[in-house]
């Protein structure tokens, strides 16, 4: 199966040309020269992987030019994008135009990843359904007030200073917090008023051990919370933190006035498991995945078709094309459908990009090097650099 999510590449539109027996293949790709706003055209010699032309726009009747000047052409590779299709349909009537594969598995993916962000819903059948029982079914917790103040020694201007009740330096809400750069004026007033714990912008980033605490959690309303022998069992399951990150969450279960439970992973996570290989994925994905399905009937039929996709494209089934489309039609997948009815928009492309041998890698290789020109030169590289460059 191709890889859940292979690296950006933005503002690329392939389209590769294969000639007739007498003429060398010739592959044509858009390059930005001003991102969002400017685009050109470069022309690859697919045998000898080197760049033949540079058109200066991106436009269908440019193409269709360079196409018409040249006779013989019998296929022509592309993704998708509606100007080099209709160039190539209008310059090269008599060619087949081959639907690119990458493209292909990468339009699959955003659908995948749009359906799953509809039904996040069904995500939260990841996280415990019992948050509020502690361990030995207990209920009461400890809160931050609670908690007598922790007092250490001086040992220097910069360490161990006085501490209030909930852990924070009494200095972060005094006027040096302002003057030093450590928060705005306007949050030390406020948070000074209101007494609160000041939340940092870092402390919701995702870790290591997200997709463990939904097991952390389990364990925790069995009544175990032994910080120690549950990063023991966690680690056979494929975690690879450290033993501190558990005992923290866990700390925080106890100390914390609210309950403290996992979130659900994002879309875009479950989206990776769905389109990764099922062998692929570690013991942990497996299950959440195995989890979601069973309470999402959408999902389910989600995980099904792209996994029927991934094989038709990898061993060339085109033959099993016009089942997928009927079955993806059949469940309520809108993103899905917005495929389907692409795909049947360009039909003909698509059955040759499942059956014929083309690929757009060397086009792809030489607007990677126009990039890597352009970063060169600091984002200053113009038309004319990337003309002397070629």
């Amino acid at each position: 199966m191709p890889p859940a999510h292979a690296h950006h590449r933005p503002s690329t539109s392939p389209i590769r040309v294969s000639t007739c027996s007498n003429r060398a293949p010739e592959g044509v790709d858009e390059y930005a020269t001003g991102k969002g706003r400017h685009y050109g055209t470069v022309l690859v010699d697919i045998e000898t992987r080197r760049p033949v032309d540079l058109l200066p726009d991106r436009e269908a009747s440019s193409l269709a030019a360079w196409l018409a000047a040249r006779p013989g052409v019998e296929f022509v590779c592309r993704d998708r994008a509606p100007f080099f299709a209709e160039g190539a349909a209008v310059g090269a009537p008599q060619a087949v135009q081959v639907a690119d594969r990458w493209h292909l598995w990468h339009n699959l993916s955003e659908a995948a990843e749009r359906a799953v962000a509809q039904h996040r819903r069904c995500l939260r059948a990841l996280v415990s359904a019992t948050p509020e029982a502690g361990p030995g079914g207990r209920t009461a917790r400890f809160t931050v007030a609670d908690r007598a103040p922790v007092r250490r020694p001086h040992s220097g201007p910069a360490c161990h200073r006085p501490r209030t009740a909930g852990g924070r330096t009494q200095h972060a809400f005094g006027p040096a917090a302002a003057r030093h750069g450590l928060a705005h004026r306007q949050t030390v007033r406020r948070r000074r008023g209101a007494g609160g714990p000041v939340h940092r912008q870092w402390q919701n980033r995702s870790s290591v051990l997200d997709d463990y605490k939904p097991y952390l959690d389990d364990r925790w309303n069995e009544g175990f919370a032994n910080a120690w022998k549950l990063w023991e069992e966690i680690v056979p399951l494929g975690y690879k933190g450290s033993y501190q990150r558990v005992r923290a969450y866990l700390r925080e279960k106890r100390t914390s006035p609210r309950p403290v439970t996992a979130r659900p992973p994002s879309p875009r996570a479950v989206a990776g498991w769905i389109l990764r290989r099922p062998d692929a994925l570690a013991e942990s994905e497996q299950i959440q995945l195995k989890t979601v399905r069973a309470g999402c009937p959408e999902l389910d039929a989600l995980t099904r078709h792209v996994r029927f996709f991934a094989v038709m494209l990898t061993e060339r089934q085109c033959e099993r094309l016009p089942d997928w489309l009927d079955a993806v039609r059949q469940d309520d997948l809108p993103s899905l459908h917005t495929l389907a009815a692409g795909i049947d928009h360009g039909l003909d492309a698509v059955i040759a990009g499942l059956t014929l041998p083309w690929s757009s890698g060397a086009v792809e290789g030489h607007v990677n090097r126009i990039k890597m020109l352009k970063r060169q030169m600091f984002g200053r590289a113009s038309d004319s650099y990337a003309s002397a460059s070629y």
